[in-house]
């Protein structure tokens, strides 16, 4: 009964961009969409196709690159997943939305731009920052543990990294795990993970980077079936955004291929997949007629501030 009445509050919640709800009616643990963007952002760095000429006339808002918050009000406790180039924004949204002024921990997925730079924000010039753990799989920890100036983050005690192992439960508090499981991606200095995050009766799949879900050892449609809410990888829309480019060079799942993967999948299960991790050229980024096509076939679009409860 829990699984259909979540569905519904994220249905209700997903209904609009501005809807995110009053930090005093968050539940007591939840996670919030801090950024639904590719590495680069929207806009990216001297775009100046029309979308993102959009951003600059003041007509669309700015796109936060990918990031989850996770808190847990019972133990007063925020972790964060990814460590962005907008992480001053994010950490200020993640503890604003909880109420919390706390940050347990950060959860690393791989080392692209995107993905663990804003680490840069914890150090002496910045935050000053004293042992916040950072979660990391062993090519990533000796990545930064080898390379200045993430380095130095280590060797200042700003950070204090803590190794993975692939497919083994992190408790972070009494009542949620997170379990990182490895996914086949571009891995030029590291591996590259996706995570299962658990509560008592809940579970959050977030997978925002991976060549193609037929490359990958395991069943993507039986993924879903075991969680309630299934964050995925949805950089690019088709194989023609990118005019000029090989598109091979940058393997992702195409939306479209996605959806037909998933088309005949029972309405519940639809619900659940929610699509993340947009480039700047995706017409899901913005409100667009493939955004209200995508959701009126079942399937739902992140957006930034969006609230998915835990039990």
């Amino acid at each position: 009964m829990f699984k259909y009445l979540l569905i519904l509050f994220l249905l209700f919640t997903g209904c609009s961009e501005k809807s995110t709800p009053p930090q005093d009616n968050t539940p007591e643990k939840f996670i919030t969409v801090l950024g639904i963007a590719q590495d680069a952002g929207f806009p990216q760095a001297d775009c100046t196709k029309e979308h993102c000429q959009q951003f600059w006339n003041g007509e669309v808002e700015k796109r936060h690159v990918v990031s989850l918050g996770l808190t847990d009000k019972t133990t007063g406790q925020n972790w964060m997943f990814e460590a962005t180039p907008d992480f001053t924004t994010q950490l200020h949204q993640l503890k604003t939305t909880s109420a919390i002024d706390d940050l347990s921990g950060i959860f690393l997925t791989h080392a692209h731009i995107g993905h663990y730079t804003g680490l840069m924000y914890l150090g002496h010039e910045v935050m000053g920052a004293s042992d916040i753990p950072v979660y990391a799989m062993p090519r990533m920890k000796s990545y930064l543990e080898s390379n200045g100036p993430w380095s130095q983050l280590v060797n200042m005690n700003n950070i204090d990294l803590q190794e993975q192992k692939a497919d083994s439960a992190i408790q972070l508090s009494p009542n949620i795990s997170v379990t990182p499981f490895r996914v086949p991606h571009r891995d030029e200095y590291s591996e590259t993970v996706g995570y299962r995050i658990d509560s008592d009766n809940t579970s959050v799949l977030f997978i925002p980077d991976i060549n193609k879900w037929h490359v990958w050892e395991r069943d993507i449609t039986e993924e879903i079936a075991k969680v309630d809410v299934a964050l995925l990888d949805g950089t690019f829309y088709d194989a023609g955004e990118l005019p000029g480019r090989d598109m091979s060079e940058i393997p992702h799942p195409y939306v479209e291929d996605s959806i037909e993967l998933f088309n005949e999948l029972p309405p519940t299960e639809k619900s659940k997949i929610v699509f993340i991790h947009f480039n700047h050229t995706n017409p899901l980024i913005l409100d667009s007629p493939e955004r209200r096509e995508i959701e009126e076939l079942g399937f739902r679009v992140a957006f930034e501030g969006q609230i998915i409860p835990f039990n």
